[in-house]
């Protein structure tokens, strides 16, 4: 999920000018000489870019007859980019898409299926609810590069010092433990998120989501739905809770409460680990504890699952086709998915990813404990367009300044607009 990425728009303008080719590159499709494919990646270009680009490195080393050309291009950014490049045939060969834009991609025909191929010839060792979440209409459109979901992540020496021995599993413990903790310690037990994507585990947690996309109906005002509000909200309100932040940096308020020891737990996903540790609270890596997000009155936990894939584009000439084939089953095997990972924390996406080094950090060791907990996303190309009304919404309600059932009935007509016809409420 977020990637915060420090580049300029007119720089990005420049670089995807002149890289956005499609395959249109020095070698200018002859067979002659080395191939060169363009790869947008979107990853953060400060701590996770550099990476990418020695594996890059590696990647030309071993295989002679390819060039890769690196765009890192802002994440915010990236899916409209591409949409307007494939649209006008200029876009890259290989593109690191949110999972979420995979199908909306594959939808327009923007993506080449990689069943049978190259790409996906390891298929078997990617976690299955990942490969799910790359298809479209049975077909597979990416290969899982990096996963990510939501866990409550906690301190394990502001535990210690309340009494506590082990995280709560339902939302009810959680509010207790808070309590308990405000009263022993001082701090904040719990500070939450008032953005769609957290919003998301309340909904998992009873049993529903905000659509239910093979019945074709919004489910974000059922029954289910009203109760995940209600306990949502509920988590902002009592002792030990913090208030709900809906301040333009409450993500930032947030992350450093918890970095520097003045709040117990959060719902984070694993794409802070490194910023974790980097906190006054986390010096030594051992005091975080990861938990699977606690359960809703369903009694199973909610979360959802997130990440990065790596698709080919389709307007590509077989050549540079058959060279973005390669750097992904390259990209995506376990040996570069350990590397990623012990250098940018992030979570592989196969199990013999999972080295002892690997999991040597507990923050990614975790991580990797709650992914069975994790929810894949429905295969609907409007899906992640979803978050944005509740972004807008949820903030209202955490403040006080809307009703719950106001928020539910403006969604859900938002809702309206942006899925296809044929849903209904």
């Amino acid at each position: 999920m977020r990637r915060g990425i420090a580049a300029t728009a007119v720089v990005a303008s420049l670089a995807l000018a002149a890289t956005a080719c499609g395959g249109g590159d020095d070698d200018g499709g002859k067979s002659s000489g080395p191939v060169t494919i363009t790869w947008w990646d979107t990853s953060n270009a400060t701590n996770e870019s550099p990476t990418y680009k020695a594996l890059i490195s590696d990647f030309e080393k071993a295989n002679k007859d390819i060039k890769v050309k690196y765009v890192n291009v802002p994440f915010d950014q990236a899916q409209n980019k591409f949409d307007t490049a494939a649209g006008a045939s200029g876009a890259p060969d290989v593109l690191r898409a949110e999972v979420g834009w995979t199908p909306a991609f594959a939808k327009k025909s923007y993506l080449l299926p990689l069943d049978g191929t190259e790409a996906l010839a390891d298929k078997d060792k990617f976690k299955p609810n990942l490969i799910k979440q790359a298809q479209y209409e049975g077909k597979t459109y990416g290969v899982p590069l990096v996963t990510d979901t939501l866990g409550l992540v906690y301190n394990k020496a502001l535990f210690k010092k309340a009494g506590i021995t082990e995280a709560p599993t339902t939302w009810d413990q959680l509010k207790k433990d808070a309590a308990t903790i405000k009263a022993k310690t001082g701090v904040d037990g719990y500070f939450g998120s008032e953005k769609g994507y957290y919003f998301q585990s309340f909904l998992l947690g009873e049993g529903t989501d905000t659509v239910d996309a093979s019945a074709k109906k919004i489910t974000l005002d059922s029954a289910a739905g009203q109760k995940a509000g209600k306990t949502w909200l509920s988590t902002f309100n009592g002792k030990g809770l913090h208030k709900a932040d809906v301040t333009a940096d409450s993500y930032a308020h947030r992350q450093d409460a918890f970095v520097n020891g003045k709040a117990a737990m959060t719902i984070e996903g694993p794409w802070e680990v490194t910023n974790f540790y980097k906190g006054s609270a986390f010096k030594d890596k051992a005091n975080l504890g990861v938990a699977t997000v606690p359960a809703g009155s369903s009694g199973k936990a909610g979360a959802p699952t997130g990440g990065h894939n790596l698709s080919v584009y389709a307007g590509s000439d077989k050549a540079h086709q058959a060279a973005s084939l390669k750097f992904v089953k390259w990209m995506t095997s376990a040996k570069t998915q350990t590397q990623i990972a012990l250098k940018n924390a992030t979570l592989p996406t196969r199990d013999d990813a999972y080295t002892a080094e690997v999991t040597a950090d507990p923050g990614l060791a975790g991580y990797q404990k709650v992914l069975a907990a994790a929810s894949p996303r429905p295969e609907l190309p409007e899906y992640s367009s979803l978050w944005g009304p509740l972004d807008t919404e949820l903030p209202k309600v955490a403040s006080g300044k809307e009703s719950l059932d106001k928020m539910f009935s403006s969604v859900t007509t938002q809702y309206g607009k942006l899925l296809p016809d044929g849903f209904t409420k």
